[in-house]
């Protein structure tokens, strides 16, 4: 029988209860930053290195495979491909529809908006991309240091 003050490295429960609290806060400072990164400092390089902290917090404090329960090798890489499609879309339609690469006056030929508020939000869906690229590579990157590219077992 385990004696009540052992505990191996990792089985803090002081630890994995803050984590547990905090991450959900982390992520929702993150998705702040991302949402807001046009209107203040901040974005979506900013944001995504917040939410993917939160995955890699949730590794270090639990084990790799609970980070993997939230956030699966296919969801991971669904972000990091969706973010790039996101980003590039953007650029591309706006190419299409006349404009320049990231030219977002010319979306207001795709929906009448107004060339300030296509300015808005295509400023908006260009950093939601970058965010999510962003935290998808660096979980991935952490997983794959972590556990020498086997995705099994981390730190």
């Amino acid at each position: 029988m385990r004696d009540i003050y052992e505990h191996s490295a990792g089985e803090d429960l002081i630890i994995k209860t803050s984590v547990r609290l905090l991450v959900p806060f982390i992520q929702l400072f993150g998705l702040y930053v991302i949402v807001h990164g046009h209107y203040s400092p901040g974005g979506g390089f900013q944001g995504g290195v917040i939410l993917g902290a939160a995955f890699i917090l949730l590794a270090l404090a639990y084990d790799m495979k609970t980070s993997q329960e939230y956030m699966t090798i296919r969801v991971n890489a669904l972000f990091t491909n969706l973010g790039a499609a996101i980003f590039i879309g953007v650029g591309a339609v706006s190419a299409i529809f006349g404009g320049l690469f990231l030219d977002y006056a010319a979306l207001n030929k795709l929906i009448p908006l107004g060339p300030i508020e296509w300015h808005s939000f295509g400023i908006f869906l260009v950093e939601v991309g970058v965010g999510f690229t962003v935290m998808s590579i660096m979980v991935l990157l952490y997983w794959n240091l972590s556990s020498s590219g086997t995705l099994d077992e981390g730190l």
